[in-house]
C-alpha cells in the first residue's frame, strides 16, 4: 500500500531552451531523483513519499516531458544537455552537495551530471542504466536500436515503443504483464496519459543520444564523486542489469543489488526505499 502522499512544493524554473517542472518533498538533505525513458517526475511521486522524513526529494520533468515545456519545436537532446538541467534545479535547491538516484536513462543524466558539475553530487545511485558501449556484444543492440528507429518510421511511435519495451524486459521478468495486474488509480490513469506523450520526443530526438551516451570513465573515476552502479536483483540478465554491472567494473568498483527488477519493479516498495537509503548513507555492504 502507498504512504499518504507528502506536502509537495510544485515550482518551475526556466533554463535555456526549456522551463522545467520539479516538484519538492519532505527535509532534510536533497535527493535528486532522475526517471528515465519517456517518464516524468511522477515515476518517484511513492518512493518520495516514504523517503520524506529522511531528505529533501526532488524529482523533476525531463525538459519537453509532461509539465517541461521547449521553448521551441523538439530536436534531439543530448545527456549533456539534461545533466545541466539537472545541474540547474540543484543549483536552485540545494546548499550542499545533494545525493541523486537515477533509475535507467535517468542514470546516465547522473553520470553526466557528476562528470560535469562533480562539486554539486556527494553520491550517485545509478541503477540499471542501459549503456549499449559497456556491454561485450554492442554491436547487438546498436542492430536493435536501429530497428527501433526503422519501426518508428514506417510504423509509428507506437510499434517504436513496443518494440523498446520487448528490448528492455528481454532476459528478465516481463514488467508489461506484471504492470497489466496493478489496479489503476485515478492518478495513475492521468500519469500514464502525461507519458503517453513524450513518447514521440523520446523515440525521435532521445533513445538514440541516451543509449549510445559512453560516460567519462577518467573523470568519474578521478572525482569525489562516491559512485554506486546499482543492478535489481531480480532483472535476470536483462541489458541494463549487465550494463550496470559491466559499469561498475570500468569504475572499478563492487556492484550494488537493489530490491526488484528494472527501477525495483516487482519489490516491495517499503523494502525498497530502504535499502535505497541505506545505499545512499553507506550504511550497506556493496558486493563484489
Amino acid at each position: 500500500m502507498a504512504r499518504q502522499p507528502a506536502q509537495v512544493d510544485a515550482r518551475t524554473l526556466g533554463v535555456p531552451g526549456a522551463t522545467l517542472y520539479y516538484e519538492i518533498r519532505g527535509s532534510g538533505p536533497v535527493l535528486l531523483c532522475i526517471s528515465g525513458g519517456p517518464t516524468d517526475a511522477s515515476t518517484f511521486t511513492d518512493l518520495a513519499a516514504r523517503l520524506a522524513g529522511r531528505y529533501t526529494v526532488v524529482s523533476y520533468d525531463q525538459r519537453g516531458h509532461s509539465r517541461s515545456v521547449l521553448d521551441g519545436e523538439p530536436e534531439d537532446l543530448p545527456v549533456s544537455l539534461h545533466a545541466d538541467d539537472a545541474a540547474a534545479i540543484l543549483t536552485a535547491v540545494a546548499d550542499d552537495p545533494a545525493y541523486v538516484y537515477g533509475n535507467s536513462g535517468g542514470g546516465a543524466i547522473g553520470l553526466e551530471l557528476v562528470a560535469r558539475h562533480p562539486d554539486l553530487v556527494r553520491t550517485l545511485v545509478a541503477h540499471e542504466t542501459f549503456l549499449i558501449d559497456v556491454l561485450p556484444d554492442a554491436e547487438r543492440w546498436r542492430s536493435e536500436f536501429d530497428e527501433i528507429s526503422r519501426l518508428y518510421q514506417s510504423e509509428g511511435v507506437f510499434a517504436a515503443m513496443g518494440k523498446f519495451g520487448a528490448m528492455v524486459e528481454e532476459g528478465g521478468p516481463k514488467y508489461s504483464e506484471e504492470m497489466q495486474q496493478v489496479e489503476p488509480t485515478p492518478e495513475s490513469a492521468e500519469m500514464m496519459e502525461r507519458m503517453a506523450g513524450n513518447f514521440e520526443l523520446f523515440i525521435a530526438h532521445e533513445l538514440w543520444t541516451n543509449g549510445s551516451y559512453v560516460p567519462d570513465v577518467n573523470a568519474l573515476r578521478s572525482g569525489t564523486t562516491r559512485i554506486v552502479s546499482a543492478a535489481g536483483e531480480t532483472s535476470g540478465e536483462q541489458p541494463a542489469r549487465r550494463s550496470a554491472m559491466a559499469l561498475a567494473e570500468r569504475l572499478g568498483v563492487a556492484v550494488t543489488y537493489l530490491p526488484g527488477g528494472h527501477g525495483g519493479w516487482g519489490s516491495d516498495p517499503q523494502e525498497f526505499a530502504e535499502r535505497l537509503h541505506e545505499v545512499l548513507q553507506g550504511s550497506r555492504v556493496e558486493h563484489a
